[in-house]
Protein backbone atom coordinates (compact mmCIF):
# COMPACT_ATOMS: atom_id res chain seq x y z
CA UNK A 1 0.00 0.00 0.00
CA UNK A 2 1.35 3.26 -1.06
CA UNK A 3 0.75 5.71 1.63
CA UNK A 4 2.53 9.78 1.86
CA UNK A 5 4.24 10.26 4.92
CA UNK A 6 6.01 13.84 6.25
CA UNK A 7 8.08 12.40 8.76
CA UNK A 8 10.65 15.10 10.42
CA UNK A 9 14.16 14.96 8.97
CA UNK A 10 15.95 14.78 11.89
CA UNK A 11 13.71 11.80 13.12
CA UNK A 12 14.17 9.91 9.65
CA UNK A 13 17.75 10.36 10.16
CA UNK A 14 18.35 8.80 13.41
CA UNK A 15 15.66 5.87 11.95
CA UNK A 16 18.10 5.00 9.35
CA UNK A 17 21.07 4.95 11.21
CA UNK A 18 18.89 3.13 14.51
CA UNK A 19 17.87 0.88 11.03
CA UNK A 20 21.36 0.12 9.84
CA UNK A 21 19.93 1.62 5.89
CA UNK A 22 19.42 4.04 4.03
CA UNK A 23 16.49 2.90 2.31
CA UNK A 24 13.87 4.65 3.97
CA UNK A 25 10.78 2.52 3.34
CA UNK A 26 13.20 -0.58 4.93
CA UNK A 27 13.62 1.85 7.47
CA UNK A 28 9.46 2.71 8.20
CA UNK A 29 8.65 -0.98 8.31
CA UNK A 30 11.36 -2.39 10.77
CA UNK A 31 10.42 0.65 12.59
CA UNK A 32 6.27 -0.81 12.68
CA UNK A 33 7.50 -3.96 12.70
CA UNK A 34 9.37 -3.46 15.92
CA UNK A 35 6.40 -1.40 17.12
CA UNK A 36 3.63 -4.01 16.86
CA UNK A 37 6.27 -6.80 18.46
CA UNK A 38 6.68 -4.66 21.70
CA UNK A 39 2.99 -4.11 21.56
CA UNK A 40 2.26 -7.86 21.65
CA UNK A 41 5.32 -7.96 24.12
CA UNK A 42 3.13 -5.56 26.72
CA UNK A 43 0.09 -7.28 26.13
CA UNK A 44 1.74 -10.57 26.95
CA UNK A 45 3.09 -9.34 30.05
CA UNK A 46 0.29 -7.46 31.54
CA UNK A 47 -1.46 -10.97 31.76
CA UNK A 48 1.17 -12.21 33.89
CA UNK A 49 -0.64 -13.15 37.14
CA UNK A 50 -4.31 -12.71 35.47
CA UNK A 51 -4.83 -15.55 33.83
CA UNK A 52 -5.73 -18.97 36.00
CA UNK A 53 -4.43 -21.86 34.07
CA UNK A 54 -4.82 -24.89 36.88
CA UNK A 55 -1.77 -25.14 38.12
CA UNK A 56 -0.37 -23.38 41.80
CA UNK A 57 3.52 -22.47 41.93
CA UNK A 58 3.63 -25.27 44.31
CA UNK A 59 2.50 -27.76 41.96
CA UNK A 60 4.54 -26.68 39.30
CA UNK A 61 7.72 -26.73 41.85
CA UNK A 62 6.55 -30.41 42.86
CA UNK A 63 6.48 -30.61 39.20
CA UNK A 64 9.84 -30.00 38.67
CA UNK A 65 11.68 -31.69 41.65
CA UNK A 66 9.51 -34.66 40.50
CA UNK A 67 10.95 -34.61 36.65
CA UNK A 68 7.72 -34.45 35.39
CA UNK A 69 8.02 -31.30 33.07
CA UNK A 70 10.84 -32.55 30.96
CA UNK A 71 10.50 -34.03 27.92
Amino acid sequence: MKTLLDIDSGLMEKLLEAAGTRVKKTAVVTAIKSYIEARKREQLADLVGNYEFGYSAEDLERMREDGQGRH
